[in-house]
């Protein structure tokens, strides 16, 4: 009796020892068989190397008045279409690994269609150079018709208290007040989350350096515009320039309007911005690739804003702001199509410049010399 309950035992120690061992191998081949399911998902995922971000496209991809997509996809060859759940619009991409986005007007479309785009698992943006390329209003102190700018510094012009003109107290300069002050520019200065974008100021000024020669497109007729406007750039020809963005969903236009971006560009930057463009969905595009770059899906240090200029913030000479605002519409005193095929003439530049030596950028980001970057920064 007593070898019998011995053999048991045995055996029940034995038995206990394979199941245990059973149990071990299949969690370790169940791990190894994730681990080699990710790494296939991994290698079917589509490498993207460049994202050309615009923002509208009023009809189709091709064939008709263009927006800022158009161009793009008919030079580049962009043919493949691929849907983007959750997008607003499909992405379209060639071989080379270029790939383009429409994100729709506004900074909730764009903050959507970026997020979107960047979680699909259909494609890997670890190495991918972002570059937003689309038309901006711009102050005729800096900047003239057709130009197009770089930009490093992004703020954000919506978050804030706003005072109705009319019931502005007297001394203040605007009836815009940062969120958390009581007045105007009210130190000290604490942005929220979200409201102030600093980009990679050697990779800005690297893009600029490449493109800074480039002849852009003039004409009479644009000359002709130009001549109704002051500022100490508004009569100049379009040019390769830096600056940097107020990002408003609200369009705004006016003197008073053009002098507030200008200050609240300084004040949320410590001086460190010049204000020069204001474009409707950066902040949210931004915001996007910042949340996605802190989560390890995109790298931070390779996103590039470039905006060329349609029109100027500010009225023509000797018209009050609401009657230029109504010219908007009709583009009667704007730059809408040199300013699209500025944005790509320059935008492609640097696309192409990435594309061709991939070899080292897709390893190393490139910034400007430090000698270029003073040069750039005067």
């Amino acid at each position: 009796m007593l070898l019998r309950t011995h053999f048991r035992l045995a055996m029940r120690t034995l038995l206990c020892a394979t199941l245990a061992g059973c149990t071990l191998l299949a969690g370790v081949t169940a791990e190894a068989q994730n681990a080699a399911a990710g790494r296939a998902e991994a290698a079917r995922r589509i490498p993207v190397k460049v994202v050309v971000v615009a923002m509208f496209e009023p009809g189709a991809d091709t064939g008709d008045a263009p927006g800022e997509l158009q161009t793009w996809v008919e030079r580049d060859h962009l043919d493949r279409i691929i849907p983007v759940p959750g997008a607003y619009h499909a992405a379209r991409m060639n071989d080379a690994g270029e790939l383009a986005i429409v994100t729709g007007q506004g900074t909730a479309h764009a903050a959507a269609t970026i997020m979107a785009l960047g979680l699909d698992p259909e494609f890997d943006f670890s190495h991918a150079y972002w570059l937003i390329a689309g038309i901006a209003g711009a102050t005729p102190e800096r900047a003239s018709l057709g130009s197009a700018v770089w930009a490093r510094w992004v703020v954000d012009g919506d978050l804030g208290y706003e005072i109705d003109a009319r019931e502005i107290p007297p001394g203040w300069p605007t009836g815009m007040v940062p969120l958390g002050r009581a007045r105007p520019y009210e130190k000290p200065v604490e942005p929220m989350a979200g409201q102030v974008f600093h980009v990679n100021d050697g990779l800005a000024r690297w893009a600029y350096e490449q493109t800074r020669g480039i002849r852009l497109a003039d004409s009479t007729k644009l000359a002709e515009i130009r001549s109704h406007f002051d500022g100490a750039m508004a009569q100049k020809p379009p040019a390769v320039l830096m600056g940097d963005e107020v990002s408003s969903a609200t369009y705004w236009h006016g003197d008073r309007m053009d002098a507030w971006a200008a200050e609240w560009m300084r004040y949320y930057t410590h001086g460190a911005g010049t204000f020069v463009t204001t474009a409707m969905e950066d902040s949210g595009t931004l915001e996007s690739l910042r949340q996605l770059a802190d989560s390890g899906c995109v790298d931070w240090n390779r996103v590039m804003v470039l905006r060329t200029v349609s029109n100027y913030d500010r009225p023509p000479r000797g018209m009050d702001a609401a009657t230029s605002l109504g010219y908007q519409h009709v583009s009667r005193f704007g730059a809408y199509l040199p300013s699209l095929a500025s944005a790509y003439a320059v935008g492609h530049a640097v696309v192409e410049k990435l594309l061709t030596g991939w070899s080292v950028y897709g390893r190393q980001t490139p910034e400007a010399k430090a000698e270029s970057q003073s040069a750039a920064g005067r």
